[in-house]
C-alpha cells in the first residue's frame, strides 16, 4: 500500500468519525481537535516505548505499541489532508534537504 492508498483509507475513517461525532456530539472535529488528539496519541506512544525499553510498566505490549503507531500515522495523514499538504512531496523534499545537510556536516568533520 502506498501513501496515497494509506491516506485514502485514513480519510474514510475520518469521514466515519465526522458522522459519528455529528450524531453523538452535534459537531465534527476541527483541525485543532485533530492536533490535540495526535498529541494525546504521541503521549500514549511515548509511554509504550518506555515500557518496551523496560523503564515503565504499561499493559498491552507490542500489539498496543503497533496500535498507537498506527494511530499516530493516521493523525499525520489526516492533518496533512486537512491542511492540504502533499505529504509524499513534502516528505521527499524534507528528506532530501536533511540528507544534504547531514552529509555536508559529516564531510566537514573529515577535513
Amino acid at each position: 500500500m502506498d501513501i496515497h492508498e494509506l491516506q485514502a483509507q485514513a480519510i474514510t475513517i475520518h469521514d466515519l468519525y465526522d458522522e459519528l461525532n455529528l450524531a453523538e456530539r452535534g459537531r465534527t472535529w476541527t483541525r485543532a481537535d485533530f492536533m490535540l488528539g495526535f498529541v494525546g496519541d504521541v503521549g500514549d506512544l511515548a509511554k509504550l516505548v518506555m515500557a518496551a525499553e523496560g523503564t515503565r510498566s504499561m499493559p498491552g505490549g507490542r500489539p498496543t505499541l503497533e496500535h498507537e503507531l498506527a494511530d499516530c500515522l493516521w493523525s499525520v495523514l489526516i492533518l496533512a489532508h486537512r491542511y492540504g499538504v502533499d505529504l509524499e512531496s513534502a516528505f521527499t523534499t524534507t528528506m532530501g534537504e536533511l540528507e544534504q545537510t547531514i552529509s555536508a556536516r559529516l564531510a566537514g568533520r573529515d577535513g
